[in-house]
């Protein structure tokens, strides 16, 4: 891998800035522990500490709000506060892209911003190009789509700056299309562009929009997301692709420890307790974090807690992988032994979420199913039919669960919350 420091030169060419406000050029605070702000959540696992969020998932009884959605979307909804932000992609050729917020309380829109991609919006059929997940730093929003365009706006939805990566890195694009989510870190968003012709890995700086580090990858297509590990100045950013591991230093980019050995190139890999469980063709490996610039340790690897396009999760000691097909196997978090096996109506693409010990999965069919995972066989134990193809990955807010199709964003919430 070839690593470009920050002072390298940096590609000028469509990048547009627009400085609206002085306060903006800061690192924002400390997001409250409700807000959803990136792909599974703030800790990148897909668990939320919430309470309330219903477990008997009724329509009738707990729906707050139902939204209509233009176009195309696998992203998940993030939110931040009282206000709920997805990406859309419309047009013949997708090449509209979309982002929209509503409040959070009563689903009203607030505002739509639309951009013209710059960059390939060619996809295979299943997906889009609007499947990234935003992330959020509190203060700003910025979106990635699929041709590689980028955007970050502050929360009343004024553009901040715009690049084109697309244009700047014309090779790094996939037929398949592209979805490994955004990460913020430090006043940088981590940018994962990785394909079989061009791929790297990008820190950008939060308020401008340009390069702080670059790192080139493997030319591999990958769809993994990065996950964020530690907390304060032991943060590290940890990457997944069928190559391996590698874990670099948001600010600054440097590469702390890297593993060979292959890895997945779309279930990313998710931590719990310290740990860092790995999904890979043949199988998961648990492996033990250390310091920050420590080389992990393999505790485990278990070829019977494979996972399919979902991501695994991890509640306390119990770890979770969920096939295509619809199989929902549970394993010990501490060994890897496999406990007991469910089976589910699939087939899924989205990964769960899990608040408590109930874990919350959604189908391509838009059949959400509520799993009692205290149970000794685990036990479904409410199902909500959406009646739409579901690919997105849930969200969980302030007391809410948030699912989204290609044409509508629901929020189920009991009406006290």
């Amino acid at each position: 891998m070839k690593y470009q420091p920050t002072n390298a030169p940096q590609p000028a060419r469509n990048v547009r800035i627009v400085l609206l406000a002085a306060l903006l050029l800061l690192t924002g605070g400390p997001l409250p522990a409700a807000d959803w702000p990136q792909f599974r959540g703030p800790l990148c696992n897909g668990v939320s500490d919430e309470s309330g969020v219903p477990i008997t998932l009724d329509t009738n009884k707990d729906l707050a709000w139902k939204a209509e959605l233009p176009g195309r979307g696998l992203s998940s909804p993030i939110i931040i506060g009282d206000r709920v932000f997805v990406t859309c992609c419309s047009g013949l050729k997708q090449q509209r892209l979309h982002v929209i917020c509503f409040r959070a309380t009563d689903g009203s829109k607030l505002w739509e911003r639309q951009f013209w991609a710059t960059g390939r919006t060619l996809c295979q059929s299943k997906t889009c190009v609007a499947a990234p997940t935003p992330a959020s730093d509190g203060q700003r929003i910025v979106a990635i789509f699929s041709s590689n365009d980028t955007v970050c706006l502050d929360l009343d939805g004024n553009l901040i700056w715009f690049r084109g990566l697309g244009r700047d890195y014309p090779n790094a694009s996939d037929s398949v299309g592209m979805s490994s989510s955004l990460l913020i870190a430090g006043g940088v968003v981590v940018t994962q562009v990785e394909s079989d012709s061009d791929a790297f890995i990008a820190g950008l700086d939060l308020a401008t929009g340009a390069n702080r580090w670059k790192i080139e990858r493997p030319h591999k297509a990958n769809w993994t997301s990065p996950v964020l590990v530690g907390s304060g100045k032991q943060e590290i950013v940890v990457l997944l692709s069928s190559a391996g591991l590698t874990a670099i230093e948001p600010v600054s980019g440097k590469i702390v420890w890297e593993s060979a050995g292959g890895g997945s190139s779309i279930p990313s890999a998710t931590t719990g307790a310290g740990v860092l469980y790995v999904p890979s063709s043949r199988g998961l490996t648990a492996l033990q974090l250390g310091g920050s610039d420590e080389q992990p340790k393999q505790l485990w690897q278990s070829s019977r807690l494979r996972p399919g396009t979902a991501s695994p999760v991890v509640l306390g000691e119990k770890v979770f992988a969920l096939s295509d097909g619809g199989i929902l196997t549970c394993g010990s978090a501490v060994t890897g032994e496999r406990q007991w096996q469910l089976r589910l109506k699939g087939p899924f693409s989205a990964t769960p979420v899990a608040v408590g010990h109930f874990l919350y999965c959604v189908s391509e069919t838009g059949v959400a199913q509520v799993v009692d995972t205290s149970k000794p066989e685990g036990e479904v134990v409410s199902e909500l039919n959406l009646g739409e193809t579901v690919l997105s990955t849930p969200s969980i807010s302030w007391g809410a669960i948030y699912f989204r199709s290609d044409a509508h964003l629901w929020k189920i919430a009991k009406s006290s919350t």
